[in-house]
């Protein structure tokens, strides 16, 4: 029994230690396709619900493009963004701890996470020649549509 319990405990520690820098990718084509079509498709565990809503009510103002979609398309893409599989499968990853409901932000990079992992980087060095690299994950994260996030 001893040895069950010790080994459950391994593995989840493993598991917390190895999700510090791996997230569940967008699984859905429509969503990955729409949203990745312009900038990287971010998981919808990089944000919570709210922010999701707020951006996908505003896609007319999508950070000063107009990035309007269908009705249809719009709605669904809300609704994997807010409930999809990942989001309860990715509970450990914390790019939406520290984050109140009231304060939820529109940009990932506004998180207390991402600025928490990203302060060694100078607004000279993200802007510098790479316009919008905080949108472009896969220049510093190579496996980053794989959902591993390590430097490389």
């Amino acid at each position: 029994m001893r040895q069950m319990l010790f080994l459950s405990c391994a593995l989840l520690a493993a598991y917390a230690y190895a999700d510090k820098n791996h997230v569940s990718v967008i699984n859905d084509p429509e969503t990955k396709e729409e949203c990745g079509g312009c900038h990287f498709a971010f998981p919808s565990t990089m944000l919570p619900t709210t922010s999701w809503l707020e951006i996908m009510q505003n896609l007319d103002n999508h950070f000063g493009e107009d990035a309007s979609l269908d009705v249809r398309t719009t709605q669904h893409i809300t609704n994997y963004l807010t409930s999809s599989p990942e989001r309860s499968e990715d509970p450990i990853f914390g790019f939406t701890d520290g984050i109140q409901d009231k304060k939820s932000p529109i940009r990932i990079t506004e998180t207390p996470y991402w600025i928490g992992k990203h302060f060694h980087i100078s607004e000279e060095q993200l802007e510098s020649g790479l316009a919008g690299l905080k949108a472009r994950c896969t220049v510093c994260h190579l496996r980053a549509e794989s959902g591993i996030f390590k430097y490389e």
